[in-house]
């Protein structure tokens, strides 16, 4: 899949108005590995008094948190799913966040665009960001 440009973006107001809003972030594709990026952002945003939850194929805990093996599986309400994951992938996540009902943010990190699952997750009343790192913004206005 060719890079896409996000044709979806929230501008820096509704950025700013997310984060306001936002208790509970699930961070999928939170890697163990502390030199990863998706571990640096996940106990940034931890750090930052969210309540971070790590999604993860393999571990039991990352960064002092209980890990979940999918989206599907966290008992308890997610405001935002922060996506480290291939674009290919972007999409099951957003379906994931769809069926939750939960969800009201699907964020993708740097990098990551697809226009698609961004259009879905619109439809289905979320905001989107897409392209952008939730540290770097949340630092930039915070």
């Amino acid at each position: 899949m060719e890079c896409e440009f996000p044709s979806i973006n929230s501008n820096q107001e509704e950025i700013k108005e997310i984060f306001e809003n936002t208790k509970t972030v699930a961070v999928i594709g939170c890697s163990p590995n502390p030199e990863k990026a998706s571990n640096k952002v996940a106990n940034y945003l931890k750090e930052a008094g969210f309540k971070m939850v790590p999604v993860y194929p393999k571990e039991d805990e990352i960064l002092g948190e209980k890990v979940y093996r999918s989206l599907k599986e966290i008992p308890f309400k997610v405001d935002m799913v922060d996506i480290f994951r291939k674009p290919d992938v972007i999409a099951s996540v957003v379906d994931a966040a769809i069926e939750r009902g939960d969800v009201d943010i699907v964020w993708t990190q740097l990098g990551l665009v697809n226009n698609e699952a961004a259009v879905k997750a619109k439809e289905a009343g979320m905001k989107v960001v897409q392209n952008k790192c939730t540290k770097i913004e949340h630092r930039a206005l915070f």
